[in-house]
């Protein structure tokens, strides 16, 4: 079977920690349909920091750019585009380290890839297809993120409000805040999605109905 067919639109969504980044990928992703699309989440190419001793796992900046192995990310974006079935690494958020599964995922359409560095570095900018940035009021952020990490990530708001004035803030300031220049849409994370949603599903569908 021809390459051309596989050959996908990829939708990069960026934005800062608790900006609603994966509610938006989820949403374009329920709508369009597994026969359609793929996501993506940069979170898991972290590296592995199995070998680092646990006490010292959880002071690794894990909001630098250097810490996620975005390269293998472009990579099977490649492979996805060559008509390939790629297995992405899984990351245990818990432990700080990579888990021994992979998530086989199969060539469709449309590739949707999220995380809050998607826009930084040029070598996945170059393969996206669409950039958005998905932009929030910080104090909005920043209780989104102690929700989430006490739910599902086991961490206490303390320490998640520590690691966010240590290392998230800053990190935010330098990378990701920054990288919103290179956005072809900046959607408001802190009301309804309803009217962006149609307007990219709007896009969305007249690509794959081109493809």
């Amino acid at each position: 079977m021809s390459n051309a067919i596989y050959k996908p639109y990829i939708v990069g969504v960026a934005g800062g920690t608790g900006a609603g980044k994966t509610t938006l990928a989820h949403i374009l992703f329920e709508h369009l349909g597994e026969d359609r699309a793929i996501r993506i989440a940069h979170d898991a190419y972290y590296r592995d920091f199995a070998h680092v001793p646990s006490d010292q796992r959880a002071q690794i900046n894990f909001d630098h750019p250097d810490v996620l192995e975005t390269d293998l990310l472009v990579q099977h974006l490649q492979a996805l585009s060559r008509g390939e079935t790629v297995f992405i690494p899984t990351y245990d958020f818990t432990t700080h380290s990579r888990s021994y599964r992979t998530l086989e995922l199969c060539p469709r359409p449309i590739i949707i890839v999220e995380g809050i560095l998607v826009l930084v570095e040029q070598i996945l900018r170059d393969a996206l297809n669409l950039k958005i940035f998905v932009d929030t009021p910080p104090d909005i952020r920043l209780i989104r993120r102690i929700n989430r990490d006490v739910e599902e990530r086991g961490r206490t708001p303390e320490s998640v409000t520590l690691q966010y004035l240590e290392t998230v803030r800053p990190m935010h300031d330098s990378y990701v805040e920054p990288s919103r220049k290179y956005a072809d849409l900046i959607v408001c994370g802190d009301r309804d999605f309803t009217i962006a949603t149609d307007l990219i599903l709007g896009h969305l569908y007249t690509i794959f109905e081109k493809k």
